[in-house]
């Protein structure tokens, strides 16, 4: 497992909001259609100010957990977020201590599988625990990275009894 300080991102995209069990349901999934108009070509070509050439996707308003509804954006990294097109939604991914996952090999089949990680560490009481606050994907040629955002751990402050020291 590894942990990093995520970097803050402005992502600029489409929005849906939904749930693990809708999607697992084809008759009312919505990811597919939003990852569809998210990857058709030229879909972000008038958004300004872009960072890369990644597409991202931010999981963030979170109801409580990963059984209940959260909200998907899909779209790119930009520097600022001054004029949104139309139909677009801006969402800022704060800099958090993260999980990181690496999903590599075909998609969407290792993504699945990197978020069945992510979810059996969090059923079983894994530590450090998710926040259930801001998490991204970074999709890139290579395949995508998680940035699953983590509560932070505190460790019990040392104590030397300066007369035993």
């Amino acid at each position: 497992m590894i942990i990093v300080d995520r970097p803050e991102a402005l992502v600029v995209g489409y929005a849906v909001r939904t749930t693990n069990a809708a999607e697992a349901d084809p008759s009312r999934a919505q990811l597919p259609a939003l990852w569809a108009r998210a990857g058709a070509p030229g879909a972000f070509a008038h958004v300004p100010g872009r960072v890369d050439e990644n597409l991202y996707a931010v999981l963030t308003d979170y109801e409580s957990d990963h059984h209940r509804a959260y909200t998907e954006v899909v779209g790119v990294a930009v520097h600022t977020a001054a004029r949104l097109p139309e139909g677009m939604v801006a969402v800022r991914a704060p800099g958090v201590p993260a999980l990181k996952l690496e999903a590599r090999g075909p998609m969407p089949g290792a993504l699945v599988e990197a978020w069945q990680y992510v979810w059996k560490h969090t059923e079983s009481g894994g530590v450090p625990a998710r926040a259930f606050t801001t998490d991204v994907e970074v999709h890139h040629p290579g395949g995508a990275d998680i940035y699953v955002a983590m509560l932070p751990t505190f460790s019990e402050p040392s104590y030397t009894d300066p007369a035993t020291a």
